[in-house]
């Protein structure tokens, strides 16, 4: 999972792509989440979302516990979203089940406040 935060937002966009499995599933947590299942749709949904409708966006985990086929990744989201200007910060958690060695599910836990008050049109960000 490591190889997923460690460089820029295009290598770990590719190495993620490289580790997850035909079938994978994207679940829950941040904005975008929802049941998608297989490569294409986690890739249309989810990731090219986030390059095309954010500025700077970055996941970098600080964090990670293995348990057995289970990789917890915790750190921060980072961004600006680009209809409102807004930046954001906020805190996830990232549950992957890995089988055979490639990522079989994505479960996330983000703090969605945050990424919202970015979304809003007329929020009050400090």
């Amino acid at each position: 999972m490591r190889p997923t935060y460690e460089g820029s937002s295009e290598d770990n966009g590719r190495n993620l792509l490289a580790a997850l499995a035909p079938d994978a599933t994207e679940t829950e947590g941040f904005p975008y989440t929802g049941a998608y299942v297989g490569i294409d749709a986690i890739i249309a949904s989810v990731f090219h979302r986030l390059g095309t409708e954010w500025i700077g966006y970055r996941a970098e985990a600080h964090t990670f516990l293995e348990d057995g086929d289970r990789v917890a990744a915790f750190g921060v989201y980072s961004g600006t979203y680009k209809a409102t200007g807004k930046a954001m910060k906020a805190s996830f958690a990232l549950l992957y089940e890995v089988r055979d060695g490639m990522i079989a599910s994505m479960v996330h836990y983000v703090d969605s406040h945050m990424v919202m008050l970015a979304l809003e049109e007329h929020s009050y960000v400090p």
